[in-house]
């Protein structure tokens, strides 16, 4: 795919974990990549994720709530990431505001930009399987119940609204993405709040049991960072796309008993065991979830490919590598 040679390309969070493997990826296919983020403290932005393509790329540091710098940053842009916000779920439950305020108020910005700015932009907005009620049963399909529990869910589902509305309302091409729980390098590794993945590997590389919630049979969906890179590419790149909710995910369930051996496996070797729920994940009232990837399938003629054994090995020997820029 060549398509993003000589491209100009925003991507809102950039220096995150989905955004640096995104602005790696474009780099590799010649587009002009700019970053914006604001590097809030505990948000996931850090500079090593794009040492590969540092020399190569522009970085803003700057927040998406400003209006001036968004109406500056879009203008031109070929293709813009959405993918600056607040996703803390337990932070959610403590604080209400930065999701409102980030996740909302920025979406509206960039969308009021790109509106005014440069109408012709093509947005790629990247939500969460947190926005479906927590009660549907898997597989999960875009019409599914949205009536998420938390204010995370809520601000995501407010702010693929947002997105949607100025595409059928303004003209301004928007894809919507609820994207499954995903893992690899560059992720955040400080705290288990932002990926339960990632959070085994840090255990197992610390030489710790992984801890496994409640009966260890809660099932997700997990999908490897370099799958959903292709994917996020290939919807920016197929014009029936644009105006879809389409979610991004692997359509595979694994339970989290199984998720902790496949991680031991991976490493070769250490140990598990259950763990009571925290009272915060509790009051989330966890539930299974998988996603029904047909509408993947079909838009893009595509699914995701990379079996979860191999991207727990992959990951974990990153973090072998480079843990003392994550730890």
């Amino acid at each position: 795919m060549t398509d993003f040679a000589g491209k100009r390309v925003l991507i809102t969070g950039g220096m995150g974990f989905i955004g640096s493997n995104l602005a790696i990826r474009l780099t590799e296919m010649q587009a002009h990549v700019t970053i914006v983020d604001a590097m809030l403290p505990d948000y996931g932005g850090n500079l090593f994720n794009i040492a590969p393509v540092r020399d190569k790329i522009t970085v803003n540091f700057a927040d998406i709530r400003d209006v001036n710098v968004m109406n500056y940053l879009v203008r031109d842009q070929d293709y813009i990431f959405h993918l600056a916000g607040q996703t803390d779920h337990v932070l959610s439950m403590r604080d209400p505001y930065p999701d409102i305020d980030i996740n909302v108020k920025g979406t509206a910005v960039l969308m009021e930009a790109c509106r005014y700015q440069n109408p012709q932009a093509k947005v790629v907005h990247v939500g969460t399987r947190g926005q479906y009620s927590p009660s549907t049963k898997p597989p999960v399909k875009e019409d599914a119940p949205t009536l998420p529990l938390d204010t995370y869910g809520i601000s995501r589902l407010a702010a693929e609204g947002i997105a949607r509305a100025y595409h059928e309302n303004f003209g301004v091409c928007a894809v919507m993405l609820r994207v499954t729980n995903t893992y690899g390098p560059r992720a955040q590794m400080k705290n288990s709040h932002s990926g339960v993945v990632n959070w085994f590997i840090r255990r197992i590389l610390g030489g710790e049991a992984i801890e496994v919630f409640g009966d260890g049979q809660l099932i997700r969906d997990f999908l490897y960072i370099d799958d959903c890179i292709e994917a996020l590419v290939r919807c920016a790149l197929t014009p029936t796309a644009y105006g879809q909710i389409i979610n991004l995910a692997t359509g595979i369930p694994v339970t989290f008993e199984q998720l902790a051996k496949q991680v031991i496996e991976a490493n070769g070797g250490g140990s598990w065991q259950y763990a009571a729920f925290t009272p915060e994940r509790a009051a989330q009232k966890p539930d299974d979830f998988y996603a029904d990837i047909s509408r993947l399938r079909e838009i893009l003629g595509w699914e995701p490919a990379t079996p979860l054994l191999e991207g727990l090995r992959t990951t974990i020997q990153f973090y072998r590598e480079y843990r003392e820029n994550y730890w």
